[in-house]
C-alpha cells in the first residue's frame, strides 16, 4: 500500500477523493482545529445536527474548497420508534445550507427493527430526488452490517473497528466484494482504553499512541475512512501528523493486536 493510496480514497459514487482520516467535531475542538484539518487536505467531515463547530466552519467555506468536502450525517434511531428521516434530511439540508447531502446515514441501528426495510426504502427515495448522493446505516451489529453490505441495500456502511475489536474481519469486510460500500469507521481508539494500560500489561510494557490506533485501523484496506475527534487542536495536529507516517509494518500490526486483546479482555460493559 502505497503512502498516497493509504492517504486517499476515491469515491465514485460522489465523484470524489476522500482523505482517509476523517473528522468529527463531537468533541467541540474548535473551529481552529477543524481548519487545521482543511488545510491538512482532510475533506470528510461527520458532523451531527449539533455541531455547530463543524457545521459553522462548512457554512462560511468558499464554493470552490465546499465542492472538494464530502458531508456524512444523518438521524438517530429512537428507542420508542422510526424516526422521521425527511424532516431530519430537510434539517440538515437547511444547517448546512446545500441542496444535496453527500452521505445520509441511519444512525445507531440496532439490528432488531423492524421498520429498517422501510426505512432504507425511504432513504433510497432521497437518493433518488438528488437530495443525498449515498445513503448508509451506522451499527453495531456486525451481522446485519454484513447482510446489508453483501445484498447492496447501503452505499456506505458506518461501524466499529479497532485493535480491540477485530471481528468485523469476519463477520463485514468478506462481505464488501460485490458492491463495494464504503466503510466509515470510528471508535478507533475505543474510547481512549486503547491508550491506557490494561490490568495485567507489563509496567514497563509499551502503550499505543492516538495515531498508532488510526494507522492500525486505515491499514486495513477494507476501511473507507476512519473518523478521529479530538477534543483541542493539539490533538488534531498529532492525529494529521500520524497518519502521513503511512500504515503500520507487520512488527506494529502485531503489537497493537495483542495490545488489543489485553484491552477487550477487560470486558467492559459498553462494548
Amino acid at each position: 500500500m502505497s503512502d498516497q493510496d493509504f492517504l486517499h480514497i476515491p469515491l465514485a459514487r460522489l465523484g470524489k477523493s476522500a482523505y482517509r482520516l476523517g473528522l468529527s467535531g463531537t468533541y467541540r475542538p474548535g473551529k481552529k482545529a477543524i481548519h487545521q484539518g482543511l488545510d491538512a487536505g482532510v475533506n470528510f467531515f461527520f458532523c451531527y445536527g449539533f455541531d455547530t463547530q463543524t457545521v459553522g466552519v462548512l457554512r462560511d467555506l468558499a464554493p470552490s474548497t465546499r465542492a472538494n468536502c464530502i458531508i456524512a450525517t444523518g438521524a438517530y434511531n429512537l428507542l420508542w420508534g422510526h424516526p422521521n428521516l425527511r424532516r431530519t434530511l430537510e434539517k440538515r439540508l437547511r444547517q448546512l445550507r446545500t441542496d444535496a447531502l453527500d452521505i445520509f446515514l441511519f444512525l445507531g441501528v440496532m439490528g432488531k427493527e423492524s421498520y429498517l426495510d422501510r426505512a432504507l426504502e425511504e432513504m433510497r427515495r432521497f437518493r433518488d430526488e438528488g437530495k443525498a448522493r449515498a445513503i448508509g446505516v451506522s451499527t453495531h451489529d456486525r451481522k446485519l452490517g454484513g447482510a446489508l453490505a453483501a445484498r447492496g441495500a447501503v452505499d456506505a456502511l458506518m461501524m466499529r473497528y479497532n485493535a480491540a475489536h477485530r471481528a468485523a474481519e469476519q463477520d463485514i469486510f468478506p462481505q464488501l466484494a460485490a458492491h463495494h460500500p464504503l466503510v466509515i469507521n470510528h471508535t478507533a481508539t475505543r474510547w481512549t482504553y486503547l491508550l491506557r494500560r490494561p490490568r495485567g500489561w507489563p509496567r514497563e510494557g509499551r502503550v499505543p499512541t492516538a495515531g498508532e490506533c488510526y494507522r492500525f485501523v486505515l491499514s486495513n484496506p477494507h476501511v473507507g475512512v476512519c473518523l478521529t475527534a479530538p477534543r483541542n487542536e493539539k490533538q488534531c495536529q498529532e492525529n494529521l501528523a500520524a497518519v502521513r507516517a503511512g500504515p503500520l509494518g507487520e512488527e506494529d500490526m502485531q503489537f497493537m493486536r495483542e495490545f488489543g486483546d489485553a484491552v477487550h479482555a477487560q470486558k467492559k460493559w459498553f462494548m
